[in-house]
């Protein structure tokens, strides 16, 4: 886009300079109008040509191909605008330079004028024009652009959901614990559990053989714990007093 643009100002404005150069001086005061176009192909004369049989009408038929080419974003239509202009003062330089001798440039107005110049820079100017603009693009570029607008976007696939109750449903019952029923709560603390080091199994009590046994005899003869036994099997001598053991 902005490289089309620059093309067309720069294709414009040689086409401007290029219809504006027969009106002014060409060769030794004498403007461009007054050369006639038939004189190009039978040689240069003194006749004042008509206006629109002059080198006007060339130049401002490379305009309207500028303009056409413009339109259609041609490229080829402008630089051959370009190349009309071009060719046309090209061609009269040479046949002017047959009738006069040679062609001279002098600061006094005499010989080649600012028509000549805005005729060349003009020509000049549109095959810049054409070089720059970027061109229509191709048809099989427009199609695709234009299918890719138009297709329809795709619908975004239905997640389906896992199978099984949903983790995030499940009640917590601590907010920096773990979910309620899940087993992790048991195995592992939570942050502000104590913690205990004997671990969290309630203390169980074992009962030794021998005192079991006779803790259940003395119950069934009516007896204590202590009571049905030896007096004299468990006491030593210190037990007895002085002078009661066995001598």
């Amino acid at each position: 886009m902005i490289r089309n643009v620059a093309g067309a100002v720069l294709a414009l404005a040689g086409a401007t300079a290029a219809v504006l150069s027969p009106f002014r001086a060409w060769y030794d005061g004498r403007h461009g109008r007054d050369y006639a176009l038939d004189e190009l192909f039978t040689g240069i004369s003194e006749a004042k040509a008509d206006l629109w049989w002059s080198l006007l009408l060339p130049f401002a038929f490379a305009a309207l191909l500028t303009l056409v080419g413009l339109v259609l974003r041609s490229r080829l239509l402008v630089a051959l605008a370009g190349l009309v202009v071009l060719g046309f003062t090209v061609f009269w330089m040479v046949r002017v330079g047959q009738y006069e001798g040679s062609l001279t440039v002098g600061g006094d107005g005499t010989g080649l004028g600012d028509g000549v110049a805005n005729a060349l820079g003009g020509g000049i100017l549109l095959l810049l024009g054409a070089l720059v603009m970027s061109g229509r693009r191709r048809k099989r570029e427009r199609r695709e652009d234009r299918r890719e607008v138009l297709r329809e976007p795709e619908e975004p696939r239905a997640y389906a959901p896992p199978s099984g109750p949903d983790p995030r449903a499940t009640p917590v019952s601590d907010p920096y614990g773990a979910p309620a029923g899940d087993p992790r709560e048991a195995s592992s603390p939570g942050p502000y559990d104590p913690y205990d080091p004997y671990g969290s199994e309630p203390t169980r009590t074992f009962d030794v053989p021998g005192q079991g046994r006779d803790r259940d005899q003395g119950r069934e003869w009516g007896q204590g714990p202590d009571q049905g036994q030896d007096p004299d099997r468990d006491q030593g001598p210190d037990q007895s007093g002085p002078g009661t053991g066995p001598r």
